[in-house]
């Protein structure tokens, strides 16, 4: 019979049954397992990780042998004559500085940050277990436990690569430009995959304890809640890590810099790495310190976060939570993407070789845009194979499989159009750092003015690409689709975190040639290296805005859903004044690292302008700065980064308790939303600035304004110690501490805020203790 022949009641049933049917076949077991998946990826990262030490440390750390088995060899192809004993002495003891200065920071930032922990581990898990549950406690508190040491274990790994792979990048740039560039792409591979290799890992792991406690998962959607918000501590882990680090990191480097800067370039007229500055030792350790360990833990937690944010939603969902397919849905996208950041970074070496200078950066670039375009395919199959054809979300019932996918997308494109638009606005190719360089043959004033400006002016198009795709994914999938969406972002981040260490690693391999006296070739080599990871750390640094963007809001989402604030209204008294707390701390948490980065650096110049009288005096102004005298400049800043970096910290950590303890989850929620939206601008406006002054120093010195000013160029005026390339070094001193301290850890402030909020979503009240006591007069 027809079914419009059939009543009315009969075609609902009918249609009904046929729905389920249909959802039954498409929801077949796929070809692998979630857990098979993440495991095969696991395995490939991994290995793909050890690949990548062992060819670092194959590499020579002397001049005079090609590798460890040929000690006769000469390093140098083109047959330059070097003092080799001088090279290969300097080699050993300002590496060994660098590193030594580069593990002391990291083993005191770690005492403090586990200190913390442990700490707020004691006094959270006493909170959530007398406020809802002990085992509810016990289980958030190890997993919070368990992201945080995976994550410091991430930036430790990172770390150690970095500082063992610096002088061999300079010494295989003494060989030839392509040798430095693979060396340098491997080494930063081992940190990159390491990372992503490891958060997938250890979040698996812990599901897969967690489940076998929680034994009914899978049939009681309350328990599958319960274990998915307490896993949710991962995250926060993982990103109070990454405060620490970012802050800490950011005001280490930042210090260093800024203090070498004025000291050497604006006070004796030095070049970047002179050996006589004291300061500079500091510098490079900072390189690693903040561009380093504090990137990778930022992105860590990123990570992490999406994750943990889409996971929540996922058991939220009444149809998602009833299979380990659907519900591990966001495991197997992550793993899906690290497998083409292999397949990316293997094409990357092995297909394509660095012949000329240009290729260095459209190789970066390929690398990551080839990730790009290999996940989009799998994450369509992925979405496909582990989803049901139709499902509901909290919110919206009827959501295609499609739909999800096509919000991982926008996720993954959005994310690098974003960090193409950073290129743009900071890169020396564009017309934006070329108006800047113009800028600097009037003053440092109009290079200053006009740079806050430009940094104004970046945020629009970000913001906006941002804006659109919360609407699409918000509109397609509720708030699983933005966790989704960041999911998306980060499904590249093994790729990402490989190009941000190549800066500077190919930094220091600079420093170190300059430092180590090899022959001028190899500064350029490296510094050829050094300007295309410049530009696509911009890249990197949109990347890690977007990202944390979307993060922050499935977070909230996440809030949002387990306080069944969906439907929450947002105009009232409350309400309103939570929009206004929330936009204020961002500002509260700049100053709070700007005026660290200020004091830090002021104690560095002092230092190094105490030492350099006491040389002048004795008549040694030649000599190169001492072990000691290098030692104490990182002590200057090792301290001033511990002792600053908590205030920030524990403002961000504690404020979101404060509000929501105090006044409730409904002005909380505008709480969150509020801090967001200011974060994300302001972490726009700071990188790019910053970034736009570094870029506008490096075109004033290398002669760039000859194009711009043609007949009317003077190289006495507009070139190298000129008082244009004075304003120029004034101008990327000011933005230092925009684009390395304040504007980077914006990107934490989003994104832990939120997770503090989910992670003790439970135990907030719907209507806190102020808000009682005004509703009774």
């Amino acid at each position: 019979m027809p079914l419009e022949f059939l009543p009315l009641q009969g075609q609902h049933l009918l249609g009904r049954a046929v729905k389920k049917a249909a959802v039954e076949v498409v929801a077949a077991e796929p070809p692998l397992s979630p857990a098979t998946a993440i495991l095969v990826a696991c395995v490939c990262g991994f290995a793909y990780t050890i690949y990548g030490a062992y060819v670092t440390s194959s590499a020579p750390n002397q001049v005079g042998k090609k590798d460890e088995k040929d000690k006769n060899q000469p390093l140098a192809a083109n047959g330059d004559e070097a003092d080799i004993d001088g090279i290969n002495t300097r080699i050993l003891k300002y590496s060994g500085l660098i590193t030594r200065g580069a593990m002391s920071f990291l083993y005191y930032e770690y005492l403090c940050i586990g200190l913390f922990a442990v700490l707020f581990s004691t006094i959270a898990g006493g909170a959530l277990g007398y406020l809802t549950t002990s085992e509810r406690a016990i289980c958030t508190i190890i997993a919070y436990l368990l992201g945080t040491s995976t994550s410091l274990l991430s930036g430790w790994i990172g770390m150690a690569i970095a500082v063992y792979a610096n002088s061999r990048v300079a010494l295989k740039c003494y060989d030839k430009l392509s040798s430095g560039f693979n060396l340098a792409l491997s080494a930063g591979s081992v940190m990159g995959f390491s990372i992503m290799t490891l958060a997938l890992f250890s979040l698996s792991s812990l599901i897969f304890g967690f489940s076998t406690y929680f034994e009914d998962v899978i049939s009681d959607q309350t328990v599958t809640k319960k274990m998915f918000e307490c896993i949710a501590g991962f995250g926060l882990g993982a990103s109070t890590v990454a405060m620490f680090g970012r802050v800490g990191g950011g005001i280490f480097t930042k210090a260093a810099d800024v203090g070498a800067d004025i000291a050497g370039k604006l006070e004796n007229e030095w070049d970047e790495d002179d050996p006589r500055n004291p300061a500079v030792i500091a510098d490079n350790v900072g390189d690693n310190v903040g561009d380093i360990a504090g990137m990778g833990s930022d992105l860590f937690g990123s990570f992490a976060g999406s994750i943990c944010a889409a996971l929540v939603c996922c058991a939220q969902s009444p149809t998602l939570s009833q299979s380990w397919n659907y519900l591990a849905l966001p495991l197997v996208l992550a793993a899906g993407g690290l497998i083409a950041c292999i397949v990316s970074c293997m094409a990357c070496i092995g297909l394509f070789s660095v012949e000329e200078e240009q290729d260095v950066e459209m190789l970066l670039k390929r690398q990551l845009t080839g990730a790009s375009l290999l996940s989009t395919p799998i994450l369509i199959g992925i979405c496909y194979l582990y989803l049901p054809e139709e499902f509901s979300v909290k919110g919206k019932d009827g959501v295609m499989w499609w739909q999800l996918a096509l919000c991982c997308c926008m996720g993954l494109y959005s994310g690098l159009l974003i960090g193409i638009i950073a290129e743009y606005y900071t890169s020396s190719t564009y017309s934006p750092v070329r108006r800047l360089a113009v800028e600097c043959k009037t003053s440092a004033a109009t290079n200053i003015i006009q740079g806050l400006a430009l940094g104004y002016k970046s945020c629009i198009v970000p913001v906006t690409l941002v804006g659109i795709t919360v609407y699409i994914n918000y509109t397609l999938a509720r708030f699983l689709g933005i966790s989704v969406g960041a999911i998306g972002i980060l499904m590249t981040l093994a790729s990402s975190l490989t190009i941000d260490a190549f800066g500077p690693i190919t930094d220091n391999a600079g420093g170190l040639a300059e430092m180590c006296l090899m022959p001028e070739i190899v500064r350029e080599r490296t510094d050829v290296l050094d300007a295309a990871g410049n530009t696509t750390a911009a890249i990197g640094k949109g990347f890690a805005i977007s990202s944390a963007m979307l993060v922050a809001l499935g977070s909230f989402g996440a809030f949002a859903q387990v306080k069944q604030l969906i439907d929450a209204p947002q105009i009232g008294a409350f309400q309103f004044m939570g929009l206004i707390f929330g936009a204020v701390v961002p500002y509260w948490f700049f100053a709070l690292t700007m005026e660290s980065v200020g004091v830090a650096a002021g104690q560095m110049v002092e230092e190094v302008r105490r030492q350099l009288q006491e040389k002048r005096a004795s008549g040694e102004n030649a000599a190169d700065a001492s072990e000691e005298d290098c030692d104490k400049c990182i002590a200057i800043a090792t301290n001033a980064s511990l002792v600053e970096m908590i205030a920030p910290g524990s403002l961000i950590v504690l404020s979101p308790l404060g509000v929501g303890y105090i006044f409730g989850a409904e002005m909380l929620s505008s709480f969150l939303l509020g801090a967001v939206v200011c974060s994300a601008t302001m972490a726009v406006s700071a990188s790019n600035t910053g970034g736009a002054w570094d870029n506008t120093k490096k075109f004033v010195k290398s002669g760039g304004l000859a194009e711009e000013l043609g007949d009317a160029y003077d190289v006495k005026l507009h070139g190298k110690n000129s008082e244009a390339h004075k304003a120029a070094i004034v101008g990327d001193t000011v933005g230092d501490p925009l684009k390395d301290t304040s504007g980077p850890a914006l990107n934490i402030v989003m994104k832990l805020m939120a997770m503090v909020a989910l992670v003790f979503a439970k135990s907030i009240p719907d209507t806190g203790a102020l808000a009682q006591a005004v509703a009774s007069f």
